[in-house]
């Protein structure tokens, strides 16, 4: 939901923060995976209760994710294996977060833990399926023009879940009431997301499908014969 008014307002530091790093011939993904790593190791933090740590080494984590797509579209342009391994390490890092609080107090965390997870897996399970389609059908978000596909909003995007996480750092007897609350937009979330996609699915025409040529056919006949 704030993702948009967050993206313009960090925008200008982030560019500024970008240029030196192109310069140096630092590339989009290798922000990419140094912030995966700091989260890594933020939620290592956080599960040795080392709450501080985590916070800190999250939101450097989160700067990094802010990083990438500027040092990207300032040098080379975004990349399809750039947009891939973003989402792809962001949806670890959100599961690992919320795993190192488990650990962290599982006699009290492990259940909010898991209901969060759950949720989690809905809201990203609902965008992940939409994007897929969403590019077959040709279809774009304006309101989204820098992501790598068809970002589909909701109350609980990255601005929303990284403001939790720091919530949970520096409030982590609150895990309980803050995780239960989050999933409960999460689920808001999923059930607007299952509305609308529904929605813009059912009123996108469908693309012609290409004729295949003869690679294209060879790699089906070969799943064929090999019972693939």
């Amino acid at each position: 939901m704030l993702d948009r008014f967050t993206t313009r307002l960090i925008r200008p530091a982030v560019q500024a923060l970008a240029r030196p790093l192109v310069h140096l011939g630092i590339s989009a993904n290798h922000i990419t995976w140094a912030g995966f790593i700091l989260g890594l190791l933020a939620a290592t933090s956080v599960a040795a209760q080392a709450w501080m740590a985590g916070l800190v080494l999250l939101l450097c984590s989160r700067l990094c994710d802010a990083l990438d797509g500027a040092v990207a579209r300032s040098s080379a342009g975004a990349t399809a294996v750039g947009g891939f391994l973003d989402i792809a390490l962001d949806f670890v890092f959100y599961a690992l977060m919320v795993l190192a609080f488990a650990i962290a107090d599982p006699s009290r965390n492990a259940l909010p833990a898991a209901v969060l997870l759950t949720a989690f897996v809905g809201t990203g399970s609902s965008f992940l399926a939409f994007a897929a389609l969403a590019a077959q059908r040709g279809l774009h978000n304006p309101q989204y023009p820098d992501k790598s596909f068809y970002f589909l909003g909701g109350l609980t995007e990255a601005t929303e879940t990284l403001a939790l996480f720091c919530a949970m750092c520096v409030w982590p007897d609150y895990f309980a009431p803050l995780a239960y609350g989050f999933a409960a937009l999460c689920f808001v979330t999923w059930m607007g997301r299952i509305a609308i996609g529904v929605q813009l699915l059912a009123d996108a025409p469908a693309r012609p499908q290409q004729q295949a040529t003869h690679q294209d056919k060879l790699p089906a006949k070969l799943g064929q014969d090999t019972g693939v």
